[in-house]
This record gives structure tokens, C-alpha cells and sequence, in this order.
């Protein structure tokens, strides 16, 4: 056979950009060009990503969260090569086969007993459009509300409950019957379901895009009200789920019982895209109602057995490694290390986290000359002043992260579920030394940021 991958690789090594600059997504080029994240990544392991010069990069987005497990885990790889060794009777499609249904039977028994049923797609935002055509069916109500700055996928049932507006512009119309609350607003929420007419409340437990936890006692009168009202609770998993947050669910934090649970990321353990919808049985079967109906919602590749097959590795691995309590004795000492730090820099303002998810938000100083550099970066863009943390987190320390939202001044972070307490304490002196940095204006990291506010209004223009 004439193909030859490791060939290929080796052949056109270093085109990465050129590349994609030619025939994919040109802006995304010039993006990692102007903050210098423009690498050339050849391998990844564990905790780290490992450039062409040998370089190591300790991951602390790991994929927007995909890779819990980290790089290259060995009982994910071990799974998937038996897998193709074995040649299974793929997507038979006319077919119930095996891994689906283990898969299926191992998510529901970390689940509470009102979820019942499990249903499977290829992504995140699959698994957030099941969900949402699942509600209105099982309800025969049209509308779905969500809270603003939640964050649910790009594709246009889950853009359509999107609160996010950076990505709706150019895209609409979106779904009809759509309407969007502020996040912790009980009172909001309880006037949309008064209205009787709302099938479905769609909320992450912890906000992802700038790591914003809900107000005390929120979660818990979120679903009282979608009890009282007949509404269903949609709890978003898809990036705070197998043991982001030091539970195996986040939604366990504050005892709920949701309808519907999406997941994905993670479940992948870094290889196939996966996702699955957890529900309620008389969802399911008020879907799924007739045998005429067996096949009235679904996805080609979403029961592969790639998929199913990384899917059961990375549960097996979570429990045998202890990731979930892990990460919960890592996020403590995160927090203990940074929490700090906001007595001693002016500019940090805000540390908050649960888990191995956390935030750091930067605000406005009270000295003067910290104050003008402050509102000069931020004129061009508001936010901008956080990649003047990511830059040096980056190029000094090899630490990637990234800022933690459009037009949100706060960094995120998103560790691997496998660090240790090395990689903690790497992160937080890296994370005090650039701050120092930032304190020091003028300086060269200011003048950094004065490009980067340049580049900034000419791209907007």
C-alpha cells in the first residue's frame, strides 16, 4: 500500500501554518501570530504538549477541556488499538451492539436514579440540540429559556440558546421561542416559567466562560421552579462533567436532580468525539413513543465503537486513578496558593474556581500610573489586558492558558485532571511572577500590550 502517514509527516513537517493560512481558517493564523502561540506541537504527553525543538508546554487548557486524562493515556490508546484489532461490526446501523449499550449502562451508574436513559452523539453541541428536541417533545411546549453569558455550542439550536452574543452576529434568525435571563436571577426565571408555556431550562452549573459560579441557593430554586411549573431542568455538563469540579457531576455540589444532563469532552479521553444526553425515562419514551418512532432522532457515527470503546477507558481510568478526588485536592491547593496573591497585586481582583476549573479576574488599579496603562489597553478591546497575563504565562513559563471569554478580563484555566502538586505550584509562581510584571509600568510587558492594543483597533476597523 502505497500510503504512508509517518512518511507524509515527516515530508511536510513545518507547513502547519502555511497551511492552514492557504486553505483553512487564515484569522486563526494571525491570532496565534500576534500573541506568539504559533508552535509547531509534535507530540503530547500526559500534562504537556512538546514542540519540534523539544520544548515542553505544561497544558493547563488541555483542549477546552478534552483531555481530563491528559496526552496519550495509555488505557484510552490500549482500548482504542483492540478495538480496530478486533473488527467489530461497525455501525450496522440495523444493530444493537455491545459497547453502546456498556457505555451507556457505566455513565447512568454515576448518575441518580431519576436518570434512566442514555443517549449518544458525536459532540457537545449534538448532545445540547438531543436535549433541547427531547424537551419540546416530552412537553409539547415551544419555548426554552437560558441564562446570559452561558455558553451551550455553535451550532444553531444550541446557538439559539447561546448567551454569548460574540458568536450570534451574521447567524440569525435563531430559533423561535428563545429567551435569555441573567444567571442567579431566581425572580427572572420563575416570570418565564409563570407563562406555562416553557419546555425546557438550560444552565451550566458553573459558567465556562469566565468561571462564574452560581449565587448560593440558586441551583436548588432553579429546579423547585421547574418542578413547580412542569418545566424540565437541562443541566450542561459538557465541560464541568467527569470530575471537573471534584465531583463526578458538578451538579452534585448543590444536590440537584436534573431531567436531562449533557456531557461530551472528556468522555472522549482525547481521541473520538463523544457525547451523550443522560434523561429521565418518560422522556425518552415520550420521544421514542412507538415503534414507528425508533429511529425518529439520531446521528450516524454517534455510537461508533471507537467512541463508545474511549468512552468506557476514560470512565475506568477516572475511577481507578482517583481523578475525581484529585481534582478536588489540587483545586484546594490552587486555590490556597493563588487566593493570596489578590492582597499583594492591585490588579488581580477576583480568584474563584471549584475543582480544576478556575478564573482570575483582573479590574481596574487604584494607583495612577497602573490606571492609565490599565484604561489604554482596555480602550482598544475590552478584556485585552488579560492576554498580558497569557503572553508571558506562555513564552516565559510554558504555561498555556488562555483569557476566559470575549470581553471578559479574567484568565481560565483547565488543568488535566492528573496534575500534581508540582504542576500547581509551577503555575502559581509562574502566575505571581507575571503579575508582578504587570505591576511594573512602565514596562516591557505594557509596551507589549500597547501592540497588542494596536493590533486590536486595526482590527476592528
Amino acid at each position: 500500500m502505497s500510503f504512508d502517514l509517518k512518511r507524509i509527516l515527516e515530508k511536510r513537517r513545518g507547513e502547519n501554518y502555511e497551511l492552514h493560512r492557504k486553505f483553512l481558517n487564515a484569522q486563526m493564523v494571525r491570532v496565534l501570530s500576534t500573541i506568539g502561540y504559533d508552535r509547531f506541537y509534535e507530540r503530547g504527553e500526559g500534562a504537556y504538549l512538546i514542540d519540534r525543538a523539544g520544548d515542553r508546554y505544561l497544558d493547563f487548557l488541555s483542549g477546552f477541556g478534552v483531555f481530563a486524562l491528559g496526552r496519550s493515556h495509555p488505557v484510552v490508546k490500549r482500548a482504542l488499538s483492540d478495538v480496530l484489532d478486533a473488527d467489530l461490526p461497525a455501525l450496522a446501523q440495523m444493530d444493537c451492539a455491545l459497547l453502546p449499550g456498556l457505555l451507556a449502562e457505566a455513565l447512568l451508574a454515576q448518575a441518580p436514579p431519576s436518570l434512566e436513559r442514555c443517549f449518544f452523539a458525536n459532540s457537545g453541541a449534538e448532545a445540547v440540540e438531543a436535549a433541547l428536541k427531547f424537551a419540546r417533545c416530552a412537553t409539547g411546549r415551544p419555548r426554552l429559556v437560558y441564562c446570559k453569558n452561558g455558553y451551550h455550542g455553535l451550532t444553531y439550536g444550541a446557538l439559539s440558546v447561546n448567551g454569548e452574543d460574540d458568536f450570534r452576529p451574521g447567524f440569525g434568525p435563531f430559533l423561535p421561542g428563545c429567551s435569555e435571563i441573567p444567571f442567579g436571577d431566581a425572580d427572572a426565571l420563575e416570570r418565564e416559567l409563570a407563562k406555562g408555556d416553557v419546555a425546557a431550562f438550560i444552565t451550566e452549573p458553573i459558567q465556562g466562560h469566565g468561571v462564574f459560579l452560581p449565587p448560593e441557593g440558586y441551583l436548588q430554586a432553579a429546579q423547585q421552579l421547574c418542578r413547580r411549573h412542569g418545566t424540565l431542568l437541562v443541566i450542561d455538563e459538557v465541560q464541568t462533567g467527569l470530575g471537573r469540579t471534584g465531583r463526578f457531576f458538578a451538579f452534585e455540589h448543590w444536590d440537584l436532580e436534573p431531567d436531562m444532563v449533557t456531557l461530551a469532552k472528556a468522555l472522549s479521553g482525547g481521541y473520538v468525539p463523544v457525547g451523550a444526553v443522560l434523561c429521565r425515562g418518560e422522556i425518552f419514551s415520550k420521544v421514542f413513543h412507538h415503534i414507528d418512532r425508533a429511529v425518529v432522532h439520531g446521528s450516524t457515527f454517534a455510537k461508533n465503537p471507537l467512541a463508545m470503546a474511549a468512552g468506557l477507558a476514560t470512565l475506568s481510568a477516572i475511577a481507578e486513578e482517583g481523578l475525581v478526588e484529585r481534582a478536588a485536592r489540587m483545586g484546594e491547593r490552587l486555590l490556597q496558593r493563588t487566593l493570596p496573591l489578590m492582597e499583594k497585586y492591585e490588579l488581580l481582583q477576583a480568584v474563584r474556581g471549584k475543582g480544576l476549573i478556575a478564573a482570575f479576574e483582573f479590574g481596574g488599579p487604584r494607583s495612577l500610573k497602573l490606571k492609565v496603562g490599565f484604561k489604554l489597553i482596555e480602550a482598544a478591546r475590552k478584556g485585552l489586558f488579560s492576554q498580558l497575563v497569557t503572553v508571558p504565562l506562555f513564552q516565559r513559563h510554558r504555561i498555556l492558558t488562555q483569557v476566559a471569554g470575549p470581553h471578559i478580563n479574567a484568565v481560565k484555566i483547565l488543568p488535566p485532571l492528573i496534575i500534581g502538586e508540582a504542576e500547581v505550584d509551577h503555575f502559581a509562581e509562574a502566575f505571581e511572577d507575571v503579575l508582578a510584571d504587570c505591576h511594573r509600568y512602565p514596562g516591557t510587558l505594557w509596551e507589549f500590550g500597547r501592540t497588542l492594543a494596536r493590533q486590536a483597533i486595526r482590527g476592528s476597523s
